[in-house]
């Protein structure tokens, strides 16, 4: 069987519309279910974007079975034409802002082999160490922010933005100076061409390639750095890291600090920021968690599943393929879309029910089996866990005020704004 357009009853679907993208959850988790049962590689026109020629077009993969069988099959389904653009980038470009994610073997076994190797046990375990000092620091800092105004606070800026910027940061040592420059410009990467943080919708592309490059500078310099005066830290570490007699490049260093400003940094802030809005609307659940430390394992789980920070990844047919009883040729683009393959109710009884106990739960919120799955899942849900328990433990008073105000991109599930109050009761 061929799989063509949308069917008639679903005409009105378009996934390429960032207008899509801007609609509550239990709207988008409508049209995902109405796709799943109805049309489950729905193929969809690629959205427009300035100097870019259109491609052509490419087929929504919305049920789990088929996520699973897409990422787990490397060979016949291909990231390295482009994993985080739908729209066909030059090569080098694709590899510089996807790094490892915009790879295929042998070249993406090689140097994730070797940025494994600068993630030593030492490494790891100083970091997870930290995390839970950054969370202090942040609330104590958003805490005071409130109490210096008249309560309020902004859920992004003042909590879920900061600490896995910190935590990054001091990961890689970039210096105080120019962490509120990373900030901005990851904004810029990460912003979907959302005119909020981008100044002219035309111009997107542009300002997205500056950033890049504003922020590979920086890793040049701070490699170069580590070279003639090492630190302890992952910049230096990745300098040094070998495998077979073959080092990272400046460029893959940078290129690497960008996927981690993209992965890292963007997933676990709108894991933490979608999460608070989550618990917000589900107080039984807050409530359950807070009481219960000994939740924390799934609850983090059921908050990555709830949120899917990441709607998609691109991968591309290596050659005609059939897959489940479906036939498409060489060439062919396939988007993951997480968030519906997270709602699928053959894998999740009552999907559309936030439950912090649920086990299992083989979220893809980290991506699924196959060698893309996220390189630093366990760090982020480190950082997950310890900053709602500091929420808990310190911020019982927090309390959502209004509407979220939602990124308008198609790639990241993010919020542009949460606003809250600490209201002073304990």
């Amino acid at each position: 069987m061929s799989v063509s357009a949308v069917p008639p009853g679903l005409a009105g679907i378009d996934l390429s519309d960032r207008g899509f993208w801007a609609q509550p959850p239990e709207a988008k988790h409508a049209v995902f279910d109405l796709l799943r049962r109805e049309s489950p590689f729905a193929f969809f026109a690629e959205p427009l974007l300035p100097y870019i020629q259109p491609g052509p077009g490419y087929h929504a993969v919305t049920r789990y079975a088929d996520v699973e069988a897409i990422s787990s099959q490397p060979g016949l389904f291909a990231s390295g034409p482009g994993a985080v653009s739908i729209a066909d980038m030059p090569p080098d470009l694709n590899e510089f802002y996807g790094s490892l994610i915009s790879m295929d073997d042998p070249r993406h076994a090689k140097i994730r082999r070797i940025v494994a190797k600068a993630f030593t046990p030492r490494v790891l375990e100083n970091l997870v160490g930290s995390v839970q000092a950054v969370a202090d620091e942040v609330v104590t800092r958003a805490r005071r922010t409130a109490e210096d105004g008249d309560g309020a606070i902004d859920v992004v800026a003042d909590l879920a933005a900061p600490i896995p910027l910190r935590v990054i940061c001091d990961m890689m040592g970039v210096p105080e100076a120019d962490r509120a420059m990373v900030l901005q410009q990851s904004n810029v990467i990460l912003s979907g061409g959302d005119p909020d943080l981008v100044d002219d919708e035309e111009y997107a592309v542009a300002a997205f390639l500056q950033a890049g490059e504003t922020l590979a500078r920086l890793m040049t310099r701070l490699a170069v750095e580590r070279r003639q005066r090492p630190a302890d830290d992952l910049t230096t570490a990745l300098v040094t890291a070998e495998v077979d007699g073959e080092r990272l490049s400046d460029q893959e260093i940078a290129s690497f600090f960008i996927l981690l400003l993209v992965a890292g940094n963007e997933t676990t802030r709108t894991a933490l920021a979608q999460g608070v809005l989550a618990l917000a609307e589900h107080p039984d659940q807050r409530e359950r968690w807070a009481a219960d430390e000994g939740l924390t394992r799934t609850a983090v789980e059921e908050i990555v599943r709830w949120t899917s920070p990441v709607n998609w990844m691109r991968r591309t047919a290596t050659q005609d393929v059939e897959l489940s009883g479906h036939s498409f040729r060489a060439g062919t683009k396939f988007l993951l879309f997480y968030a519906a393959a997270n709602r699928d109710p053959a894998v999740f009884p009552e999907p559309h029910r936030l439950d912090l106990g649920r086990d299992p739960n083989p979220q893809v919120g980290f991506g699924s089996r196959g060698p893309h799955f996220c390189l630093g899942a366990h760090l982020a849900r480190r950082e997950i866990g310890v900053a709602f328990r500091a929420f808990f433990d310190q911020l019982p008073d927090l309390e959502v005020t209004g509407p979220p105000d939602r990124l308008r991109s198609m790639f990241v599930n993010g919020l542009k704004h949460l606003p809250a109050r600490l209201t002073g009761a304990r």
